[in-house]
């Protein structure tokens, strides 16, 4: 990753007479709001920490002394956001700052922010990382680094370790926006896609009356099972979709032993150890990412990391079964 400083806020020696000696004059880097002002390209943030600000407390926190780490969208991030929030071509960040905008915009600034200092030596790559604002979001290794927000939507870091007084920022080119969805609705949304996915999950957590209890606060982790996979499990078992669906007892018992208590991405995932699920059963996972379920069928991890606002969500290409 590039190291980057501003050369209006950076540490800058200057030599000047002082008697027979030369004296180093260390001018210290501002303050994170400081940065941002004087930055061209962060016009934007720094107007809109100041418009959503309610007595100036989001300017306090990034200009107050502290340990912060700043993830800063650029001028064309907020553009893009408008244009994505708008649905107007043409749209631009200024176009954020409405009265009935800033709730979201409080929020959407907050997420940006942590309160520790995590220089790009010290991401945490692949692991949650909790925001100011409460939720998570995780970065992905790459050249450069990758963002992956609440909403599975993608941000590059493009500029590191940018010094200020009290912490750190990075430049990143597309803003970040908190999960908007529980796991039920993720599963919905995704069901309702083209071409649509997990639609028999959807059917089967309604059918359980896991819907409330899966739209809590958690967090869980879900083991999701494609369409595809239960589509397999039916010739398995040798029922339709109906009948499945109509016992609530199996289909109670079978759903709940593919949820975990907790979030746990994808790095986190105890290889070789057994994972107890909220079922009271477990199961494990090895190095390829292949599960093996109470009765040892194996199913495999397709798809990881989905975030959303009470957990996570991997996907399976085969239904697991708890023990009979």
């Amino acid at each position: 990753m590039r190291m980057t400083s501003l050369s209006l806020l950076t540490l800058a020696t200057l030599l000047s007479g002082c008697g027979d000696d030369d004296e180093a004059i260390v001018n210290e880097p501002g303050s994170i709001a400081e940065t941002a002002q004087a930055t061209p390209s962060l016009s934007t943030l720094a107007s809109a920490v100041q418009f959503a600000s309610d007595n100036d407390d989001l300017v306090s926190l990034l200009a107050s002394p502290g340990t912060l780490t700043v993830f800063a969208p650029t001028d064309a991030a907020f553009d893009a956001l408008a244009v994505e929030l708008t649905g107007t071509p043409g749209a631009t960040g200024a176009d954020l700052l409405t009265a009935a905008g800033k709730p979201l915009l409080r929020s959407v600034l907050q997420y940006h922010v942590l309160t520790s200092t995590v220089n790009a030596a010290g991401i945490p790559f692949g692991k949650p990382i909790t925001s100011a604002e409460g939720s998570v979001f995780k970065i992905d290794t790459g050249s450069p680094p990758t963002i992956t927000d609440g909403r599975n939507r993608l941000s590059k870091i493009t500029t590191t370790d940018i010094e200020t007084s009290n912490g750190v920022v990075h430049l990143i080119d597309k803003v970040l926006l908190p999960a908007d969805k529980n796991i039920v609705q993720t599963a919905q949304a995704l069901a309702a896609g083209s071409p649509g996915e997990f639609r028999i999950l959807v059917e089967a957590i309604v059918a359980a009356d896991l819907a409330t209890t899966l739209s809590g606060p958690g967090p869980f982790t879900v083991f999701a099972p494609t369409d595809a996979a239960f589509a397999a499990l039916l010739t398995e078992l040798n029922v339709t979709k109906a009948a499945l669906l109509a016992d609530k007892p199996l289909l109670t018992k079978v759903l709940t032993y593919h949820v975990v208590s907790g979030r746990m991405f994808k790095v986190e995932v105890p290889v070789g150890a057994r994972i107890r699920t909220v079922q009271t059963g477990t199961f494990s996972i090895n190095t390829a990412l292949d599960i093996t379920d109470a009765r040892s069928r194996t199913s495999k991890i397709v798809g990881t990391d989905t975030l959303t606002s009470n957990g996570v969500i991997h996907v399976i290409d085969k239904v697991l079964l708890p023990a009979p």
